[in-house]
C-alpha cells in the first residue's frame, strides 16, 4: 500500500453528513422566521411603548406569561439633545461682533476667508447643550447671550431595551427558561402560530356500556 493511500483521510459517515447539514437546513429556516416575527414584535412594542411615555411617563413594562409569570421587562432610555450650529453665518456674526478674538479672518489667493474658532465654537456648543439652551455665558462680563445660529437637536434618539428575568431561590428558572418551557405547553401558540405546536388530539368519546 502506498504512502498516500495510507494519508487519505477517512470519508465520514454519508448518513451524518446529510443530517448535519438538514439540522442547519431547518434551524436557519426557522431562525428566519423567528427573526422576522421579532422585528415586527419590537416596532410594535417600541411604538406602542413611545405612545405610553408620552401619554403617562410610562418608562418600563413587565412582559407576563398568561398565568402571570413575569419573565422580563422592557425599559426606556431617554433620547439626548445637543446644541448644534444651524446657521453658520448668523453664528459667524455673532461671534464676530462679540468675541472677535475667536473670530479668524483669513487672505487667501482670490479670497477671504472667515471663520469662528473650532476651539470657542466647541466651548459655545458645549455650554448650551449643558445648559439644555442655545445660550452662553460670558465669564469676563457676566453676560449671558442668546446665541443666534444654534439649536437643541437630537443627537441619539430614545430606546427601548428587553432584559430577561435571572433565576433565584423562588424561581431558579429564568425567565428565556420560563418560555421555552410555556411554549412546550403550547399556551404561547398564539405569538408565533406558523410554529405553533401541533394542537392535542381530542380524546375518543366514551363509548356506551352495553347492556346487561
Amino acid at each position: 500500500m502506498s504512502e498516500q493511500a495510507e494519508n487519505k483521510p477517512t470519508a465520514p459517515d454519508p448518513v451524518a453528513v446529510r443530517e448535519a447539514v438538514t439540522r442547519q437546513a431547518v434551524l436557519g429556516a426557522l431562525a428566519k422566521l423567528v427573526d422576522d416575527e421579532y422585528k415586527a414584535a419590537k416596532k410594535d412594542a417600541d411604538d406602542l411603548l413611545d405612545k405610553s411615555h408620552k401619554a403617562g411617563g410610562t418608562t418600563q413594562v413587565d412582559a407576563l406569561l398568561p398565568d402571570g409569570t413575569k419573565v422580563g421587562s422592557s425599559s426606556r432610555s431617554g433620547g439626548e439633545r445637543e446644541a448644534q450650529v444651524v446657521d453658520s453665518e448668523a453664528f459667524r456674526a455673532w461671534v464676530r461682533d462679540h468675541f472677535p478674538s475667536e473670530h479668524v479672518v483669513e487672505f487667501v489667493p482670490a479670497q477671504v476667508v472667515t471663520r469662528v474658532r473650532p476651539g470657542f465654537a466647541g466651548k459655545v456648543l458645549a455650554e448650551a447643550t449643558a445648559a439644555g439652551a442655545s445660550r452662553y455665558v460670558d465669564t469676563s462680563s457676566g453676560v449671558v447671550h442668546d446665541v443666534p445660529g444654534v439649536e437643541l437637536k437630537p443627537s441619539r434618539a430614545a430606546s427601548h431595551r428587553l432584559t430577561y428575568t435571572r433565576g433565584s431561590k423562588a424561581q431558579p428558572n429564568s425567565g428565556r427558561e420560563l418560555v421555552a418551557a410555556a411554549w412546550r405547553t403550547g399556551v404561547l401558540a398564539g405569538f408565533l402560530p406558523a410554529l405553533a405546536p401541533a394542537a392535542p388530539a381530542s380524546p375518543a368519546a366514551t363509548s356506551e356500556e352495553p347492556e346487561q
